[in-house]
């Protein structure tokens, strides 16, 4: 059994790995399947999920239901998406994709976890949700574009 802490926000999260492929955090367990390189399904009971890793600049990208999050392993600090910034309200891509829809202009107001954009990654559409609610200070891509892991897609003022 493999075991790691993970830093989310201010709080240590124990989380272990087993032979069966089930991961449990906290105490609670979860089925998890490969489906394809860096995508997988993670069901908990009658829920599930697709989760889409990457990994980049010696970061795990963590991408669910359009939340995406910098994990580090070992109790180091994590990180919502943005090369830090998302807690400052930057957007960015989990791993390299392209930029299908853009949803948003500057001076829009949006609410916490509505689409901004939409990417197209694997063959897997991902959606990116702000953060929490706030106004476009910038939209830093165009559809059709390629954008890379990290770098800020839409700012929040």
């Amino acid at each position: 059994m493999t075991s790691i802490t993970l830093r989310v926000g201010a709080r240590d999260v124990a989380a272990r790995l087993d032979s069966n492929g089930h991961v449990h955090v906290d105490g609670r367990g979860y089925r998890v399947t490969a489906v394809s390189p860096g995508i997988y399904l993670v069901a908990d009971g009658g829920q599930r999920w697709r989760v889409a890793v990457a990994e980049a600049g010696g970061a795990r990208w963590v991408a669910v239901d359009g939340q995406v999050a910098v994990i580090e392993l070992g109790g180091a600090s994590s990180r919502s998406s943005g090369r830090r910034s998302g807690h400052a309200g930057a957007m960015a891509a989990p791993m390299p994709a392209t930029v299908v829809k853009i949803l948003v202009a500057p001076g829009q107001e949006i609410a916490e976890g509505a689409t901004v954009l939409v990417l197209e990654a694997m063959k897997m559409e991902l959606p990116i949700r702000a953060p929490r609610a706030g106004v476009v200070k910038a939209v830093r891509c165009a559809q059709g574009e390629l954008v890379q892991p990290g770098v800020s897609l839409v700012e929040l003022e």
